[in-house]
């Protein structure tokens, strides 16, 4: 059973988390109006702001990605980093490091000169062949379709947790939330990001080539004016920490809870994409005590059905919320896996590592979704942690626990046999 704490706790957060789901259903039956642009966190939602600077070993910040919507991510990107491909000696390495913090070194360059106004990373435009290239985690919240965000404070310590485990950069993705914005935007939104990730590598691709067809000394030829040109507009749209650190061609998926839904998606539609997706590669996915439901319950809805945290009432609400009135279903796609019909063939799924807790009415539905991509040969292990609940490893109050730590340490060591370098599989 779980601790006393963590019982008493499940109290309060069912209290809270109906009162907030009846207040949604009100403003939704109050304004049917749907506003594309949508809200990705709640005025009640505890967020930490970004910090630039490695103060605890990962740096981090905000990015608005599309200007029709509020769909965000915030990258955190790990120290690790910053370790040069082939360092030659110790005191060259302190200076680029510094200098990539944005401290002053005494030049007069107006470049050093900007590093009195941003004192976060910035990396140097000379280090972006020679930098180490990290794999990209897309991480998706959790918190029922209606609340939680990809800012809040248990979300920024989880995905820092994750960036250092992994040893990995990670994009967590700002949604949009419901009833604002119902099926399928976040699911979308998902998916844009993915594709906002290729593009990004893109342009840092036409960045560098362009920059390499320059004379020495920075002049450009007359006939090159165009480029210029283009150079100059893509350099404006290239995030400098992907466009120097990732490579998106070894990207994983994480879901937490609903956001496990919304990665499950994401890879199907990735599936679907092919190649119009290079150089982005989806290969894994870890799917967090996915938010699955159906109208044939499984044996854990039916005696779990009143669990911590959320049960199965109140997760019916949620659902309610997000899906259409008119498209409601426990079967729907975006909510029962195993319904047919919901896309690609299994066998062309990535490998799914499937995390479940003992005292969460889910479970069996994401043990069964496990089962069918084992079947046609999909890598699927389930890690199931005992006297463990839904959330056990993201909500804010059990991110410390020995389970929640040592669930990010499962998901690490299962995920870098999968974005190690070939002849680094076991550097872990």
């Amino acid at each position: 059973m779980p601790s006393v704490g963590v019982q008493l706790y499940s109290v309060f957060f069912k209290f809270l988390l109906k009162h907030r789901l009846q207040n949604r259903i009100q403003s939704a039956a109050d304004d049917s109006s749907s506003d594309p642009f949508g809200v990705t966190t709640r005025p009640e939602e505890s967020v930490a702001a970004p910090n630039p600077l490695f103060t605890d070993g990962v740096a981090t910040k905000d990015i608005h990605i599309d200007p029709l919507t509020s769909l965000s991510v915030r990258i955190f990107l790990p120290e690790s980093a910053l370790t040069p491909l082939e360092p030659s000696t110790s005191g060259v390495y302190s200076e680029s490091r510094r200098n990539s913090y944005g401290y002053s070194t005494g030049s007069s360059s107006p470049e050093a000169g900007s590093s009195d106004v941003y004192s976060g990373y910035a990396p140097s435009s000379s280090s972006t062949g020679n930098s180490r290239k990290l794999p990209v985690m897309l991480q998706f919240h959790g918190g029922g379709w209606v609340s939680g965000s990809n800012d809040s404070v248990a979300n920024d310590s989880f995905c820092r947790r994750m960036a250092k485990h992994c040893d990995i950069i990670v994009l967590a993705v700002g949604y949009r939330l419901a009833p604002e914005n119902r099926y399928p935007a976040a699911y979308e939104d998902g998916f844009k990001v993915l594709k906002w990730l290729g593009k990004q590598a893109n342009l840092a691709e036409c960045n560098k080539s362009m920059g390499n067809s320059r004379r020495p000394g920075g002049e450009v030829k007359k006939s090159e004016v165009n480029k210029h040109i283009v150079d100059a507009f893509g350099a404006s749209m290239v995030e400098p920490w992907l466009a120097t650190h990732a490579d998106p061609s070894r990207c994983v998926l994480l879901g937490v809870s609903c956001g496990a839904n919304i990665a499950d998606y994401v890879s199907r539609k990735a599936i679907e994409a092919g190649q119009n997706l290079d150089p982005v590669k989806v290969v894994a996915q870890v799917l967090m005590y996915p938010f699955f439901i159906g109208s044939v319950p499984t044996q854990s809805e039916i005696k779990q059905a009143n669990s911590y945290f959320y049960d199965k009432p109140m997760c019916i609400l949620a659902w309610k919320l997000f899906l259409p009135e008119e498209e409601f279903s426990l079967d729907h796609p975006a909510a029962n896996p195993l319904v047919p019909g919901r896309g690609p063939p299994l066998k062309f799924m990535p490998p799914t590592l499937t995390i479940v807790a003992e005292h969460d009415w889910m479970r069996d539905r994401a043990i069964a979704y496990s089962e069918e991509l084992r079947k046609v040969n999909v890598d699927a292990p389930v890690l199931e942690y005992k006297d463990a609940v839904h959330e056990f490893a993201t909500l804010d109050m059990l991110l410390r626990t020995p389970q929640a730590q040592a669930c990010a340490e499962d998901i690490a060591i299962w995920v870098k046999k999968y974005i190690s370098l070939r002849g680094h599989e076991f550097s872990y």
